[in-house]
């Protein structure tokens, strides 16, 4: 892909609009032409399509899924060169599909929306963009979640003097080498920053204020003759994905969404792995996490505590009370001298949408129909606004398994209500609000009873209020069969 937008401006309504060229936009844009709607057009604020892994490009930035079990069931990839792909890889595969299925006169790179309006007397959206106006009939948002950074609240932050950045806008023009680095933060991306960097920097100082389970990753190269393999038996590499995907969701439906006895085995063999890779039990005890496996995003690494048993490695557990000019000063007094301070703290997962001005019909703003609760019908539409739809919306990420079949789930869901429209020439579609509140009603139910709610931590699952706002209770499985076939009795149907 190029730098410079490639597809022609539209002087006419769009059939549909995409917002984000990440895995949702690109699974909407190849779904959409595979079922006969060529006049689209995905927009994109970055200056190539990939999403986050297209912004992510921390060392060491890599997937926790496997990779076979990562790419789109209807564009599959069978020579990945890693059990778990690295994010040069990722991007790659992304790129490679705008060439295979022709996307490229359909993206609009380097062009941020800035606003969306619903145009009830013409029924459809009017979208303000940085390049200009557009319509639609149909807008999608694939904007996903992790792409507007969490920056801590610490006192004195902007005040330090040296290269400041969060992972997901890492400044590959600063050495490290023989610099003193401070890594706030214990996430995901700081599991595979630390392990990267730690032997090139003089010193390295772990800020951690709740300390992840840690699973083993055993991830491997897979070699020539099994990529071959794949090529040659694609059976063969649909029963890999298949193993992949079954233990997965017996995770989920064992383990991973409420307390049993299997996360209690889980919990065994992370504290197992602690122990086989951290002798020092003073540091072990740093490590050992206070709640319950599954509470947290479960994190999966070789390499993370061999990192942090370096002599050249400081974890931190206490409060800091300021960052200075030239570095980290604990709330006990002890003061760390830094040259850079690394920002692993993950993302605002409710900034997305809430940050761009949508409006919906009767001039309802998006951010004030969640002010009480971020959520959706089936996490897909929601009402109050016509002919518009979300790819990753609210409760439907995953704590177990593969986003990329929710992804996929949901784009067929759209495509039937799309489907729907043409067959009973509609002007718009909307979840009622009564359908959005029995969902809503059921969901909290299935929450509330989580290991999320209930695993004794607090995550950026959540919301302010306490209540998880970002992940599916449930199966791939499960979810998928609440999306199979739409239930018209929960829509509002406007003939045109």
């Amino acid at each position: 892909m190029t730098e410079t937008p490639a597809a022609p401006w539209p002087d006419k309504p769009l059939a549909v609009l995409v917002i984000g060229a990440g895995f949702s936009g690109l699974a909407m844009a190849i779904r959409c032409r595979q079922s006969g709607i060529d006049d689209l057009l995905v927009v994109e604020k970055a200056g190539a399509v990939g999403g986050t892994w297209h912004e992510n490009t921390y060392p060491g930035a890599a997937c926790d899924i496997p990779a076979h079990l990562y790419a789109l069931s209807f564009a599959p990839k069978p020579d990945w060169t890693r059990t778990y792909a690295g994010q040069k890889e990722i991007a790659a595969y992304l790129r490679e599909l705008v060439e295979r299925f022709g996307l490229a006169p359909h993206i609009a790179l380097s062009t941020a929306v800035t606003g969306a309006v619903w145009d009830g007397a013409r029924s459809l959206w009017r979208v303000e963009t940085d390049r200009g106006p557009l319509e639609a009939r149909v807008l999608v948002s694939g904007m996903g979640a992790l792409h507007h950074p969490a920056i801590p609240a610490v006192a004195g932050l902007h005040t330090f003097l040296g290269p400041l950045f969060h992972t997901s806008a890492w400044d590959h023009g600063v050495s490290l080498r023989a610099k003193r680095v401070g890594v706030i933060g214990t996430g995901a991306s700081a599991i595979q920053v630390v392990p990267a960097i730690a032997p090139e920097v003089e010193r390295l100082v772990l800020f951690q204020r709740t300390p992840p389970w840690v699973v083993p990753r055993n991830d491997r190269p897979i070699g020539p003759r099994l990529r071959a393999l794949f090529h040659r038996l694609p059976l063969a590499r649909r029963a890999l994905r298949g193993v992949q995907f079954w233990l997965r969701e017996a995770q989920a439906a064992f383990g991973f969404t409420r307390v049993s006895g299997l996360t209690r085995l889980a919990e065994a063999m992370s504290r197992r792995h602690l122990r086989s890779q951290v002798p020092d039990p003073a540091l072990r005890a740093k490590l050992a996490p206070p709640y319950r496996l599954g509470c947290k995003r479960v994190l999966i690494s070789d390499d993370y505590y061999p990192a942090l048993t370096r002599p050249n490695v400081t974890v931190e557990t206490g409060p800091i009370r300021a960052v200075t000019p030239d570095g980290v000063t604990m709330a006990d007094g002890r003061h760390h001298p830094l040259d850079v301070l690394v920002l692993a703290t993950g993302f605002d997962v409710t900034a997305s949408l809430a940050r761009v001005p949508v409006v919906g019909r009767d001039g309802l703003i998006l951010a004030r129909a969640w002010s009480e609760r971020v959520a959706a019908h089936r996490g897909v539409a929601l009402a109050g606004f016509p002919n518009f739809f979300m790819l990753l919306g609210p409760n439907t990420g995953l704590g177990h398994n593969s986003v990329v079949l929710m992804i996929e789930a949901q784009v067929e869901y759209v495509l039937a209500c799309l489907a729907e429209m043409r067959e009973r020439n509609l002007a718009a579609i909307e979840p009622t609000p009564e359908a959005q509140a029995r969902y809503l009603a059921e969901l909290e139910q299935r929450l509330s009873g989580s290991i999320w709610q209930q695993g004794g931590c607090a995550s950026w699952y959540q919301d302010a209020t306490g209540r998880n706002i970002a992940l599916w209770p449930g199966t791939v499985v499960a979810y998928r069969r609440a999306l199979r076939r739409p239930d018209w009795s929960e829509f509002i149907l406007t003939p045109a």
